[in-house]
């Protein structure tokens, strides 16, 4: 399981890191960890084979997550050779196909009959969704917005835990337990707390109770980067520590 941090920042403008987005592949599937504002562009960057995503998975409906797939449709209809023909899959929490439809009455009806096969599905936490015979999805609830959703991927060589936006949460530690990597939010420093985000060593303390194998920190605010969010976390977590930088690349 390869995964690339393609967008490591938040709605916050930034000339260094784009809005969230994290690029998971394996064998043939090729996904995405919420698509926000800039996605697109970092997969041509990356050389990402953005032509040949297979599914979106959206943690919740704030613009700095998604507001990059209407995009990524539009992509895919008129920009593609030959045209495409395989189907894209668009997961998320309760209420991403009303999302969906809503945003369609705006941008016309091509975003959900956009020439190939779309399938909008909302994702019912504790319940795995298979991607292929061997890679599966699961939802669980998480402390931000009312539809917010940690995900996770789990394949014979090891699980992958995305918090997306999430406050501390024993109960994500608990769900999260013994993941090979933890890919979690890291929006602000500790004397900017709050119950919705985490910090460094709030998202430390995550891995450490989860018994991760490794922490990546994502989803920087600016005030944060003034530190050194690494070794804040480290100082919690006994394991190998990255802030990660859009581009990254990391294997499990």
């Amino acid at each position: 399981m390869e995964l690339t941090t393609l967008g490591t920042g938040t709605v916050a403008p930034s000339a260094h890191r784009t809005a969230a987005a994290h690029f998971v592949r394996r064998g043939d599937i090729r996904l995405l960890l919420d698509c926000g504002p800039g996605t697109l562009h970092r997969l041509a960057q990356f050389e990402i084979p953005w032509a040949t995503l297979t599914h979106v998975a959206v943690s919740h409906f704030h613009p700095d997550h998604f507001a990059d797939l209407p995009m990524l449709v539009y992509a895919l209809k008129y920009t593609t050779v030959p045209a495409r023909t395989e189907p894209l899959v668009v997961l998320g929490p309760r209420g991403v196909v009303r999302l969906m439809k809503n945003l369609a009455e705006g941008y016309g009806p091509w975003l959900l009959d956009p020439g190939f096969p779309i399938v909008i599905l909302d994702v019912q936490p504790g319940e795995p969704f298979p991607l292929d015979s061997e890679l599966s999805l699961e939802a669980f609830p998480v402390p931000h917005t009312a539809e917010s959703v940690a995900f996770s991927l789990t394949a014979p060589e090891g699980r992958l835990v995305y918090t997306g936006d999430t406050g501390p949460s024993s109960e994500l530690a608990r769900w999260a337990k013994g993941c090979s990597l933890l890919l979690a939010e890291c929006s602000l420093p500790e004397a900017m707390a709050m119950d919705m985000h985490l910090t460094p060593q709030r998202a430390g303390e995550l891995a450490r109770d989860a018994g991760a194998g490794r922490l990546v920190l994502t989803h920087f605010y600016p005030p944060v980067e003034t530190s050194n969010p690494a070794q804040a976390a480290a100082g919690r977590f006994g394991g190998p520590v990255t802030a990660a930088r859009d581009g990254d690349r990391f294997t499990i």
